[in-house]
């Protein structure tokens, strides 16, 4: 009789044992998945940073170069008005 009380006691502290390691390995996924993500989330962010930073948009090109002309222009209409008030 007392052996199969001590193996009733041993089975369930067995399953106890069992269970805390499962949840202990489970909660370790959990927080390495967790670094992983955040890890991967700031790698994103500075490769989008870089490529920002690299390449400039379709409608900044435009400005830029709307900029441009008219620096050449106010350039050009300066050289033109010295040339006329030289002769």
């Amino acid at each position: 009789m007392e052996n199969h009380v001590l193996l009733q006691v041993l089975i369930a502290a067995i399953g106890l044992v069992s269970g805390l390691i499962g949840a202990y390995v489970s909660l370790q996924n959990r927080a390495l998945l967790a670094e992983v993500r955040r890890e991967l989330a700031e790698l994103e962010n500075r490769i989008i940073t870089r490529i920002n930073g690299t390449y400039v948009r379709r409608s900044e090109c435009e400005l830029r170069e709307e900029l441009v002309h008219e620096r050449l222009a106010a350039i050009a209409d300066e050289v033109k008005n010295r040339n006329a008030a030289g002769l």
